[in-house]
């Protein structure tokens, strides 16, 4: 198994990422590699993805036509301050106002990247999803407005939340942020990594015109004096 940890110049570094396999992946991804030809070998490979394959970071055109695809935000969408939490709450119990208050609210700034997760955690996207087994905590509207008034510029997801458990919470949670281009990461793997709650963390997708959402390689960095408080 690949590190997912790196020590860099007294710096940590913790890889967020889904390794991406297409022999299990259950959604499309498929590679298709070639010589080109020639005295010189030269593979390519075409890659044949959805956009929302593993760890990826969903933008506003996801959910209208006339709001921006990938290409379209600015790169500073894509990385900056970060902040990680681990919500305590019953069991498929939402994400209100008041617990984000309790957990967010002391770390809150401007344009900062939140991190969402409980103790209640099973794999996102799965057959488990919205089964007995399935007790991650719930986003809805409310949930939503709550990043929308506290400026947020981005909010992921742990495998501790679901945003897949029905129509009327999830088209309004997402509704909201997007149209004011506060984009999602989801599918984030080794949080249980992070040795800090605060810290500096990047997401950029390719930039595509057309493209709602994108397959990043997110990763935080633990110990940069401007983002770490």
């Amino acid at each position: 198994m690949q590190d997912v940890v790196y020590e860099m110049n007294g710096l940590r570094i913790v890889d967020l990422t889904k390794t991406l396999d297409p022999k299990t992946e259950t959604r499309r991804c498929h590679l298709y590699r070639f010589n080109t030809g020639g005295l010189i070998p030269d593979f390519h490979t075409i890659m044949d993805l959805t956009s929302h394959l593993g760890t990826h970071c969903e933008c506003p055109y996801h959910h209208d036509d006339n709001w921006p695809s990938v290409a379209e935000l600015p790169l500073t969408t894509f990385f900056g301050r970060a902040i990680y939490v681990n919500i305590e709450a019953g069991e498929r119990d939402y994400i209100t106002p008041e617990l984000l208050d309790k957990y967010c609210g002391p770390k809150m700034k401007e344009g900062t990247i939140v991190i969402i997760d409980s103790p209640h955690r099973i794999p996102p996207f799965t057959e488990k999803t919205n089964t007995a087994e399935d007790k991650r905590l719930r986003v809805n509207g409310e949930t939503a407005k709550w990043f929308l008034e506290h400026k947020a510029k981005c909010v992921g997801f742990g495998d501790g939340v679901t945003i897949e458990s029905s129509n009327e919470d999830v088209k309004p949670f997402h509704d909201i942020l997007l149209a004011e281009n506060i984009v999602f990461l989801e599918v984030l793997k080794n949080l249980d990594k992070l040795e800090k709650d605060v810290f500096f963390m990047s997401y950029a997708p390719l930039p595509i015109l057309g493209l709602d959402s994108c397959p990043v390689r997110a990763y935080a960095i633990e110990g940069l004096g401007e983002f770490s408080n």
